[in-house]
């Protein structure tokens, strides 16, 4: 089982990085991300500052835009990731291969997250070029590192789902746009709720749970709330293929 994760999640490596869109995303995500650490750096060294640490004003704070920033790319890249296989037909011969549902999605699905790891290492470079000249609140930026990835895989697993539902990358895409701004507004809805409705609102907002690392509260409360999405939307997806598989 391990090997053929592993062969499917290389093969998926393979054919982003051959592909014209990540290597795209790639550079537009470092981009920007290098334009809101600059900015804050910039800021923080004026001589009328009155940030409260180097990490808070800046690190925290490019990692914070760095995670809107792979939202919105994000749908980009998971929309082809089974939607593709369907609009290629592809789909039938990974049916009828001695492969299981499981150890396809879960092929795919990391073949995703180790894309999301090397763009958050190159992220992380940046950041960590201040250590040449300053200290900086280590684990902090751990922190914020691990909620990052923690982000990045919940947002991928809902991406995998949407895009085993069609054989449309673009619909796979605007379904996990939607979903996800869901989650990000979901929180609004808690102002005028009930505090048990408002306490259940604001935990599934999907930042609420990022911010905690971001300030470095690593709590457990937090790596449930993104394992247990990501495991959710994982299923679903195996359940869905499932499903398809067997009716073939």
């Amino acid at each position: 089982m391990i090997r053929n994760i592993t062969l499917i999640s290389g093969n998926e490596l393979r054919r982003l990085f051959k592909s014209p869109l990540a290597w795209i995303i790639l550079a537009i995500t470092q981009f920007l991300v290098a334009v809101f650490f600059y900015i804050p750096l910039i800021m923080y060294l004026q001589p009328n500052s009155v940030a409260s640490g180097l990490t808070d004003a800046v690190v925290s704070t490019m990692f914070g835009f760095a995670a809107y920033i792979i939202l919105m790319i994000s749908p980009l890249l998971t929309m082809r990731l089974i939607a593709e296989e369907r609009q290629l037909g592809t789909i039938k011969l990974l049916f009828s291969s001695p492969i299981s549902i499981t150890e396809l999605v879960l092929g795919k699905f990391f073949g995703i997250t180790i894309f999301y790891a090397l763009m958050i290492m190159m992220i992380t470079l940046m950041p960590a070029s201040l250590l040449f000249g300053t200290s900086l609140d280590l684990g902090q930026i751990l922190s914020s590192i691990i909620g990052l990835y923690l982000l990045t895989i919940t947002i991928a697993s809902i991406g995998l789902f949407f895009s085993s539902l069609t054989k449309s990358p673009v619909i796979a895409a605007i379904n996990t746009y939607a979903i996800l701004f869901l989650l990000l507004i979901i929180k609004i809805s808690s102002t005028n709720a009930s505090t048990t409705v408002a306490g259940i609102f604001s935990y599934l907002s999907l930042d609420n749970h990022y911010n905690n690392f971001l300030s470095g509260i690593f709590n457990t409360t937090d790596i449930f709330y993104y394992l247990i999405f990501t495991s959710f939307f994982i299923s679903l997806c195996i359940w869905k293929l499932d499903i398809e598989r067997v009716n073939k």
